[in-house]
Protein backbone atom coordinates (compact mmCIF):
# COMPACT_ATOMS: atom_id res chain seq x y z
CA UNK A 1 0.00 0.00 0.00
CA UNK A 2 1.46 3.29 -1.35
CA UNK A 3 1.64 6.55 1.08
CA UNK A 4 -0.93 8.00 -0.58
CA UNK A 5 -3.67 4.83 0.06
CA UNK A 6 -2.16 5.28 3.91
CA UNK A 7 -3.23 8.78 3.98
CA UNK A 8 -6.59 8.27 3.02
CA UNK A 9 -7.83 5.13 5.03
CA UNK A 10 -6.15 7.48 8.01
CA UNK A 11 -8.70 10.49 7.20
CA UNK A 12 -11.33 8.05 6.45
CA UNK A 13 -10.90 6.57 10.28
CA UNK A 14 -10.54 10.02 11.34
CA UNK A 15 -13.83 11.15 9.43
CA UNK A 16 -15.64 7.96 11.36
CA UNK A 17 -13.85 8.31 14.38
CA UNK A 18 -15.60 12.29 14.83
CA UNK A 19 -19.05 11.06 13.45
CA UNK A 20 -19.25 8.20 16.37
CA UNK A 21 -18.08 11.15 18.99
CA UNK A 22 -21.33 13.02 17.76
CA UNK A 23 -23.77 10.46 18.18
CA UNK A 24 -22.85 10.01 21.74
CA UNK A 25 -23.19 13.58 21.92
CA UNK A 26 -26.30 13.78 20.92
CA UNK A 27 -27.27 11.10 22.55
CA UNK A 28 -26.36 12.37 26.26
CA UNK A 29 -29.17 15.22 26.59
CA UNK A 30 -31.53 12.38 26.23
CA UNK A 31 -30.07 10.25 28.64
CA UNK A 32 -30.27 13.59 31.48
CA UNK A 33 -34.03 13.73 30.09
CA UNK A 34 -35.36 10.39 31.09
CA UNK A 35 -33.12 10.32 34.42
CA UNK A 36 -34.10 14.01 35.82
CA UNK A 37 -37.24 15.06 38.09
CA UNK A 38 -40.00 17.77 37.69
CA UNK A 39 -38.64 21.31 38.89
CA UNK A 40 -40.89 22.43 41.42
CA UNK A 41 -40.64 26.53 41.61
CA UNK A 42 -40.43 28.40 44.44
CA UNK A 43 -44.03 30.24 43.58
CA UNK A 44 -45.44 26.64 43.17
CA UNK A 45 -44.49 25.58 46.71
CA UNK A 46 -45.84 28.92 48.25
CA UNK A 47 -49.14 28.65 46.36
CA UNK A 48 -49.80 24.84 47.27
CA UNK A 49 -48.75 25.66 51.09
CA UNK A 50 -52.26 28.09 50.34
CA UNK A 51 -53.85 26.10 49.08
CA UNK A 52 -53.58 23.68 51.42
CA UNK A 53 -53.85 26.02 54.63
CA UNK A 54 -57.37 25.84 56.05
CA UNK A 55 -59.08 29.12 56.52
CA UNK A 56 -59.29 30.85 59.72
CA UNK A 57 -62.30 31.24 61.06
CA UNK A 58 -62.83 34.19 63.21
CA UNK A 59 -63.47 34.46 66.86
CA UNK A 60 -66.36 35.89 68.15
CA UNK A 61 -65.76 37.51 71.42
CA UNK A 62 -67.33 35.98 74.53
CA UNK A 63 -70.16 37.01 76.60
CA UNK A 64 -69.43 38.71 79.70
CA UNK A 65 -72.29 40.81 80.33
CA UNK A 66 -76.18 40.51 79.87
CA UNK A 67 -78.40 43.87 80.45
CA UNK A 68 -80.87 43.88 83.08
CA UNK A 69 -83.12 46.22 81.66
CA UNK A 70 -85.46 46.85 85.38
CA UNK A 71 -82.54 49.39 86.02
CA UNK A 72 -80.37 49.28 82.77
CA UNK A 73 -77.36 47.53 84.80
CA UNK A 74 -74.97 44.89 83.22
CA UNK A 75 -74.86 41.46 85.29
CA UNK A 76 -72.08 39.13 84.27
CA UNK A 77 -72.23 35.84 82.52
CA UNK A 78 -70.61 33.40 84.43
CA UNK A 79 -67.87 34.00 86.87
CA UNK A 80 -67.20 37.75 85.02
CA UNK A 81 -65.83 40.69 86.77
CA UNK A 82 -69.45 42.17 88.57
CA UNK A 83 -67.32 45.07 89.69
CA UNK A 84 -67.54 47.01 86.58
CA UNK A 85 -69.10 49.85 84.82
CA UNK A 86 -70.16 50.71 81.01
CA UNK A 87 -69.24 54.14 79.67
CA UNK A 88 -70.58 55.60 77.10
CA UNK A 89 -70.79 58.80 75.23
CA UNK A 90 -73.83 60.45 73.30
CA UNK A 91 -74.85 63.32 71.12
CA UNK A 92 -71.36 62.34 69.17
CA UNK A 93 -69.90 63.20 66.99
CA UNK A 94 -69.93 67.01 68.06
CA UNK A 95 -66.91 68.94 68.79
CA UNK A 96 -65.53 66.99 71.37
CA UNK A 97 -65.86 63.09 71.01
CA UNK A 98 -62.38 62.58 68.61
CA UNK A 99 -60.36 64.03 71.30
CA UNK A 100 -62.52 61.84 74.11
CA UNK A 101 -61.98 58.59 72.16
CA UNK A 102 -57.73 59.93 72.34
CA UNK A 103 -58.31 59.89 75.95
CA UNK A 104 -59.80 57.02 76.51
CA UNK A 105 -57.74 54.83 73.97
CA UNK A 106 -54.71 56.07 75.80
CA UNK A 107 -56.38 54.78 79.28
CA UNK A 108 -57.15 51.64 77.95
CA UNK A 109 -61.18 51.97 78.54
CA UNK A 110 -63.72 50.85 76.25
CA UNK A 111 -66.75 52.69 75.81
CA UNK A 112 -70.27 53.14 73.72
CA UNK A 113 -70.25 56.17 71.52
CA UNK A 114 -74.01 56.82 70.57
CA UNK A 115 -74.02 59.22 68.00
CA UNK A 116 -77.21 61.96 66.14
CA UNK A 117 -77.01 61.26 62.27
CA UNK A 118 -76.69 65.14 61.87
CA UNK A 119 -73.48 65.23 62.80
CA UNK A 120 -71.90 62.58 60.53
CA UNK A 121 -73.72 63.91 57.24
CA UNK A 122 -70.62 65.65 56.28
CA UNK A 123 -67.36 64.61 55.41
CA UNK A 124 -65.81 65.99 58.26
CA UNK A 125 -68.32 64.16 60.67
CA UNK A 126 -68.03 61.32 58.46
CA UNK A 127 -64.19 61.21 59.17
CA UNK A 128 -64.95 61.71 62.46
CA UNK A 129 -67.04 58.47 63.02
CA UNK A 130 -64.53 56.86 61.20
CA UNK A 131 -61.58 58.00 63.19
CA UNK A 132 -63.35 56.92 66.21
CA UNK A 133 -64.31 53.31 65.08
CA UNK A 134 -61.11 52.79 63.71
CA UNK A 135 -59.80 53.30 67.29
CA UNK A 136 -61.92 50.33 68.63
CA UNK A 137 -65.03 51.95 70.04
CA UNK A 138 -68.09 50.55 69.45
CA UNK A 139 -71.15 52.54 67.79
CA UNK A 140 -74.62 53.51 68.96
CA UNK A 141 -77.61 54.84 67.23
CA UNK A 142 -79.00 58.11 68.66
CA UNK A 143 -81.51 58.90 66.28
CA UNK A 144 -81.37 61.65 63.62
CA UNK A 145 -81.76 64.79 64.88
CA UNK A 146 -82.21 64.15 68.61
CA UNK A 147 -86.13 64.20 68.33
CA UNK A 148 -88.44 63.18 71.44
CA UNK A 149 -89.93 59.94 70.02
CA UNK A 150 -92.96 60.45 72.14
CA UNK A 151 -93.57 63.74 70.14
CA UNK A 152 -92.85 61.62 66.79
CA UNK A 153 -95.53 60.01 64.39
CA UNK A 154 -94.46 56.10 63.60
CA UNK A 155 -93.07 57.25 60.33
CA UNK A 156 -91.02 60.07 61.93
CA UNK A 157 -89.67 57.82 64.43
CA UNK A 158 -88.61 55.19 61.42
CA UNK A 159 -86.68 57.91 59.98
CA UNK A 160 -85.11 58.91 62.96
CA UNK A 161 -83.53 55.10 63.74
CA UNK A 162 -83.54 53.98 60.21
CA UNK A 163 -81.76 56.80 58.70
CA UNK A 164 -78.64 57.13 61.43
CA UNK A 165 -78.13 53.17 61.06
CA UNK A 166 -77.63 53.81 56.94
CA UNK A 167 -74.90 56.42 57.54
CA UNK A 168 -73.30 54.62 60.03
CA UNK A 169 -72.83 51.31 58.23
CA UNK A 170 -72.23 53.48 54.85
CA UNK A 171 -69.29 55.12 56.98
CA UNK A 172 -67.76 51.90 58.49
CA UNK A 173 -69.08 49.06 56.94
CA UNK A 174 -71.63 48.09 59.64
CA UNK A 175 -74.74 48.96 61.26
CA UNK A 176 -74.80 50.14 65.29
CA UNK A 177 -75.43 47.33 67.57
CA UNK A 178 -77.00 49.38 70.54
CA UNK A 179 -79.66 52.13 70.33
CA UNK A 180 -80.20 54.97 73.32
CA UNK A 181 -83.03 57.04 72.47
CA UNK A 182 -83.23 60.77 73.47
CA UNK A 183 -84.46 61.78 76.87
CA UNK A 184 -84.58 58.18 77.52
CA UNK A 185 -87.94 58.79 75.68
CA UNK A 186 -89.19 55.03 73.97
CA UNK A 187 -92.35 54.30 72.75
CA UNK A 188 -93.58 50.69 71.51
CA UNK A 189 -93.50 51.23 67.91
CA UNK A 190 -89.61 52.22 68.31
CA UNK A 191 -88.82 49.53 70.89
CA UNK A 192 -90.38 46.94 68.36
CA UNK A 193 -88.60 48.69 65.56
CA UNK A 194 -85.35 48.56 67.41
CA UNK A 195 -85.79 44.87 67.99
CA UNK A 196 -86.34 44.33 64.74
CA UNK A 197 -83.00 46.09 63.71
CA UNK A 198 -81.06 43.75 65.90
CA UNK A 199 -79.98 46.43 68.57
CA UNK A 200 -80.01 46.51 71.93
CA UNK A 201 -81.82 48.90 73.30
CA UNK A 202 -80.69 50.87 76.97
CA UNK A 203 -80.95 53.97 78.53
CA UNK A 204 -78.96 54.92 82.16
CA UNK A 205 -78.06 54.37 85.71
CA UNK A 206 -77.15 58.09 86.13
CA UNK A 207 -75.34 60.91 84.57
CA UNK A 208 -74.93 64.61 85.51
CA UNK A 209 -73.12 66.94 82.38
CA UNK A 210 -76.22 68.67 81.88
CA UNK A 211 -77.00 69.70 84.83
CA UNK A 212 -75.37 73.32 85.38
CA UNK A 213 -73.75 72.62 88.72
CA UNK A 214 -71.92 70.05 86.63
CA UNK A 215 -71.02 71.92 83.33
CA UNK A 216 -67.30 72.10 84.95
CA UNK A 217 -64.62 69.75 84.74
CA UNK A 218 -63.75 69.23 88.75
CA UNK A 219 -67.36 68.93 90.02
CA UNK A 220 -68.60 67.07 86.99
CA UNK A 221 -65.50 64.50 88.12
CA UNK A 222 -66.22 64.27 91.90
CA UNK A 223 -69.74 63.36 91.15
CA UNK A 224 -69.03 60.88 88.51
CA UNK A 225 -66.57 59.19 90.79
CA UNK A 226 -68.38 59.91 94.43
CA UNK A 227 -72.32 59.26 93.86
CA UNK A 228 -74.58 57.46 95.29
CA UNK A 229 -75.48 55.69 92.31
CA UNK A 230 -72.50 54.23 91.28
CA UNK A 231 -72.60 50.22 91.68
CA UNK A 232 -71.70 47.13 89.94
CA UNK A 233 -72.81 47.51 86.75
CA UNK A 234 -73.64 50.63 86.32
CA UNK A 235 -74.42 52.64 82.97
CA UNK A 236 -72.48 55.77 83.01
CA UNK A 237 -73.97 59.14 80.66
CA UNK A 238 -72.01 61.25 79.22
CA UNK A 239 -71.89 63.46 76.18
CA UNK A 240 -69.93 65.31 73.48
CA UNK A 241 -69.12 68.24 75.52
CA UNK A 242 -66.05 70.56 76.89
CA UNK A 243 -66.56 70.08 80.35
CA UNK A 244 -66.97 66.55 80.23
CA UNK A 245 -63.92 65.80 77.59
CA UNK A 246 -61.69 67.82 80.51
CA UNK A 247 -63.27 65.49 83.40
CA UNK A 248 -63.26 62.41 81.49
CA UNK A 249 -59.50 61.15 82.21
CA UNK A 250 -60.18 61.87 86.01
CA UNK A 251 -63.25 59.91 85.84
CA UNK A 252 -61.76 56.66 84.79
CA UNK A 253 -59.18 56.93 86.82
CA UNK A 254 -61.58 57.79 89.65
CA UNK A 255 -63.39 54.85 89.05
CA UNK A 256 -60.23 52.19 88.47
CA UNK A 257 -58.76 53.85 92.09
CA UNK A 258 -62.26 52.77 93.51
CA UNK A 259 -61.74 49.27 91.99
CA UNK A 260 -63.95 49.34 88.56
CA UNK A 261 -63.20 48.29 85.68
CA UNK A 262 -65.08 48.52 82.39
CA UNK A 263 -66.94 46.68 80.10
CA UNK A 264 -65.92 46.01 76.82
CA UNK A 265 -69.09 46.88 74.16
CA UNK A 266 -68.41 43.50 72.17
CA UNK A 267 -68.78 41.59 75.22
CA UNK A 268 -72.56 42.14 76.18
CA UNK A 269 -75.08 40.03 74.93
CA UNK A 270 -77.18 40.85 72.08
CA UNK A 271 -80.34 40.26 71.09
CA UNK A 272 -79.64 37.74 68.87
CA UNK A 273 -77.35 35.97 71.11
Amino acid sequence: MNKTKWILLAALMLVLSACGFAEKEESKPQKESDESTEVVTEDQEEKEVIETVAPVEEKKPEILYELNPANWTFKPVGDANPKVVLLTIDDAPEKYAVEMAKTLKELNAPAIFFVNGHFIETDEGKANLKEIYDMGFAIGNHTQTHANLKNSSEDQQKEEILKVSETVQSVIGEKPKFFRAPYGVNTDFSKSLVQSEKMLLMNWTYGYDWEKKYMDSANLADIMVNTEYLTNGANLLMHDRKWTAEALADIVKGLRAKGYDFIDPQTIKGIEQ
